[in-house]
């Protein structure tokens, strides 16, 4: 089923217009080359993002952290807090759609250090 602006994958949701117009269109491409959906979708944002804003070197990659009274994301090599939250919950509501307008990557820690999850590379 081909993908339009009102409907298509939830997970090119945060994804901002331009780069999910796009998105849109490449996967929508790879569908009618009879490429697996979740993998069509997978390039097709990977793709998108390298098209409207250009070569993967020049992302920046932030981290959602705990500290002892609450988790905060910064840059990875910041020092300062860009946003703070009580909960990781709250914090990765806001995380996401703020990585995603400034097309970065974001690794998700969990409350011991360990790497959780890598999200937008």
């Amino acid at each position: 089923m081909p993908w339009n602006k009102n409907d298509y994958p939830d997970s090119m949701k945060n994804l901002d217009v331009s780069v999910r117009e796009k998105a849109i269109e490449i996967a929508n491409a790879l569908l009618r080359d009879n490429y697996e959906e979740g993998r069509a979708i997978s390039i097709a944002t990977s793709q998108a993002r390298k098209a409207i804003h250009g070569d993967e070197e020049d992302r920046v990659t932030y981290e959602v952290i705990s500290r002892e009274t609450d988790w905060m994301l910064r840059r990875v090599d910041g020092k300062r807090a860009i946003l703070v939250e009580e909960t990781k919950e709250n914090l990765l509501q806001k995380a996401k759609p703020y990585v995603n307008e400034q097309n970065g990557i974001l690794t998700v820690y969990e409350e011991d250090g360990s790497v959780e999850d890598t999200l937008y590379e």
